[in-house]
């Protein structure tokens, strides 16, 4: 973490933003919560980033004991980036405050979003209602990026897998930003399934289930009050 910034404070909220508060680290963390990837993979997730730039933000995550790199065995032979297990604890972290930023009245919803970010927001707003005995598979493709969600009552596991999966109640295909509009109720099922802008194999009422399980957090009141 050489020539980084230091806060000289003691406090541990200070030392964790010294760990990922860099511009980008906590993006490079987010692009890793669902597994490894290559450099060329990171960059494709974040369009916005310099070659520069994520070559010395991988630096300082993996001296930081967040991030790790490895060589995968023959014949890919490729090197790829993965969270360590320390890293990996930031997963709730991340989801977190993905759930808190969501309420903002700011949010922009007309730039670009990643495959993981947009398969991630689906644990931040995971809320199933109590009690309910829930038991689903949900095989997602955003883009060329493949998801698989497994459901078990109050539990959500989600993963990249290389293609969707043979077995599944639901196959939703569409893109990062069609599925942010259907999550924040900007779009409905009926004009996304009308446009195209959705392909879904599988009943459509458990699909409406399912979206009903990710409301939409409550919008953070007061805002315009506190600006003037």
């Amino acid at each position: 973490m050489v020539g980084k910034r230091r806060y000289g404070d003691g406090c541990a909220i200070a030392h964790a933003l010294e760990l990922v508060g860099e511009r980008w680290a906590l993006l490079v963390v987010r692009e890793l919560i669902l597994g490894p990837k290559r450099f060329t993979d990171l960059r494709a997730g974040l369009p916005g980033i310099s070659a520069d730039v994520l070559t010395q933000r991988l630096r300082e995550l993996r001296e930081a004991g967040i991030v790790q790199r490895r060589k995968l065995s023959p014949p890919a032979g490729s090197w790829i980036y993965e969270l360590t297990d320390w890293g990996a604890e930031l997963e709730p972290i991340v989801t977190n405050l993905a759930r808190w930023s969501s309420r903002s009245p700011t949010l922009p919803h007309d730039v670009p979003l990643s495959a993981d970010s947009a398969a991630l927001s689906l644990k931040a707003l995971f809320a199933p209602a109590a009690g309910e005995a829930l038991d689903l598979t949900v095989g997602l493709r955003l883009d060329e990026h493949h998801f698989l969600l497994r459901i078990n009552r109050d539990r959500l596991h989600l993963t990249r897998v290389d293609s969707s999966p043979a077995q599944a109640d639901l196959v939703i295909e569409t893109s990062p930003q069609i599925l942010a509009a259907l999550l924040g109720r900007a779009r409905t099922l009926d004009d996304v399934l009308t446009t195209g802008d959705l392909m879904l194999t599988g009943p459509r009422a458990t699909t409406e289930h399912f979206l009903c399980l990710f409301p939409p957090p409550e919008p953070v009141t007061g805002i315009s009050a506190l600006q003037g």
